[in-house]
């Protein structure tokens, strides 16, 4: 085979592989890990699956590559509440964000890391373990943030970094699951701002 005969049996005339990984990232979010068939993958992302395999690795990598796409795009609401000047500040743009995230006009509704969750097979188990971690950071994150906010006096002496943390994360992706169901951006947004009203939580 010569070198113009394997490169066209890898990737193919045009091949933009960000905007593959894109649609890869949105048919994960839609139907989840083990719901995204390899088939259906390589029909979104307009390529073979030996185009697929070369560019992206098997589907665990390329679903790794999707969560990193994921993280970094609508699921980096995070990261910038963080900055926010106050604890109160932090949680309320991470339930927001949550919200907005998890209802937009167009796209799959709910969360990549929830969603994709949901997976019951042996083969799974790398994505599995891959999404804990992925839970895990976000919330010791956000534990670290609350604990600075004690610390400087944003907080009270008796809030407890590690509840609020564990509560802000339950609330968002309880959010994200409603909003899998079809819950409206309005009533997921009341609801957040109902449950905030109480802030901050106290160890009682």
């Amino acid at each position: 085979m010569d070198t113009r005969q394997r490169r066209a049996s890898g990737r193919p005339r045009g091949f933009d592989a960000d905007e593959a990984l894109e649609r890869a990232l949105l048919v994960f979010w839609e139907h989840g890990y083990e719901g995204a068939s390899l088939a259906t993958l390589t029909h979104a992302m307009g390529i073979s699956a030996t185009s697929m395999y070369a560019a992206f690795g098997n589907k665990e990598e390329l679903f790794r590559k999707a969560l990193e796409r994921y993280t970094e795009g609508p699921s980096a609401y995070l990261a910038r509440a963080l900055d926010e000047p106050t604890a109160l500040g932090v949680a309320t743009a991470v339930v927001t964000g949550v919200v907005r995230t998890t209802t937009r006009p167009t796209g799959p509704h709910g969360c990549l890391g929830v969603h994709a969750a949901l997976v019951a097979g042996e083969a799974g188990r790398g994505v599995r373990d891959v999404l804990v971690a992925w839970r895990d950071d976000g919330y010791s994150r956000l534990r670290e943030r609350f604990r600075s906010a004690v610390d400087d006096g944003d907080l009270p002496p008796g809030a407890d970094p590690a509840l609020l943390a564990r509560y802000v994360t339950t609330l968002a992706y309880g959010i994200a699951v409603q909003a899998a169901s079809g819950v409206g951006r309005d009533e997921l947004q009341g609801v957040a701002d109902a449950a905030l009203r109480g802030w901050p939580l106290l160890d009682r």
